[in-house]
């Protein structure tokens, strides 16, 4: 805004350098008009950009939306059985890099965008102790204390905890593990919905990334 203001006022002491009856007359002439249509039309706007691009990163902190980005990464691109709905229907190990070290907790959203009804929750878990490695096989209860600590909501079977994959037969869907590094820990009750996370969340998310992986049936 400060550099704004000087710009206007050197413009000002500009204009009264030069032939104003000039400009009235709808012609600015020689070398004194071309410099004053330079500084209108390239050094105004870039300043007005200057303050558009500060007032948007402004808002994207007020936001949570400026985030630094994880790296999550599965054992597989598509899913064993053992990790779906005709096997053992337990959840896989998640890798977990670039956490940064002011988190203080992480939560994972899985879902299937590809499923007939629309995106369909399989699991809702957090106020998970930032970690890289997620082990396999996390109880399906709504407060778990081992392997790891977290709390667990309720999916799309109407379950507490990781549902696998159980797609109808046809083209294999998508599964995406959303991961988010969080500024807190959640003031959550275990058995809450997705929406009651995603809410939860808004403001504390530092950091997030995804891993996908495929199945069909």
């Amino acid at each position: 805004m400060n550099f704004t203001i000087l710009l206007v006022i050197s413009v000002g002491n500009f204009l009264r350098q030069i032939d104003i009856s000039s400009l009235r007359g709808g012609k600015v002439m020689g070398r004194n008009g071309l410099i004053l249509v330079l500084i209108l039309v390239l050094l105004f706007p870039g300043c007005i950009g200057e303050e558009k691009t500060k007032r948007g990163k402004e808002v994207e902190k007020l936001t949570g939306t400026e985030v630094k980005k994880l790296r999550v990464t599965l054992d597989f691109d598509e899913f064993p059985r053992k990790y779906t709905c005709d096997g053992e229907d337990v959840s896989p190990r998640i890798r977990i890099s670039g956490i940064p070290e002011e988190a203080k907790s992480i939560a994972i959203i899985m879902d299937d965008p590809d499923a007939p009804i629309g995106v369909f929750t399989h699991w809702v878990i957090w106020n998970i102790p930032p970690m890289e490695e997620i082990p396999e096989g996390i109880p399906k209860d709504k407060i778990i204390s081992s392997p790891i600590k977290a709390y667990q909501g309720v999916n799309d079977f109407r379950r507490i905890g990781y549902g696998g994959p159980c797609p109808p037969p046809g083209k294999p869907h998508r599964y995406f593990f959303k991961v988010y590094a969080l500024d807190s820990t959640l003031d959550l009750p275990p058995g809450s919905t997705r929406n009651e996370l995603e809410e939860a969340i808004k403001n504390h998310v530092i950091a997030k990334g995804e891993a996908m992986a495929r199945y069909g049936r």
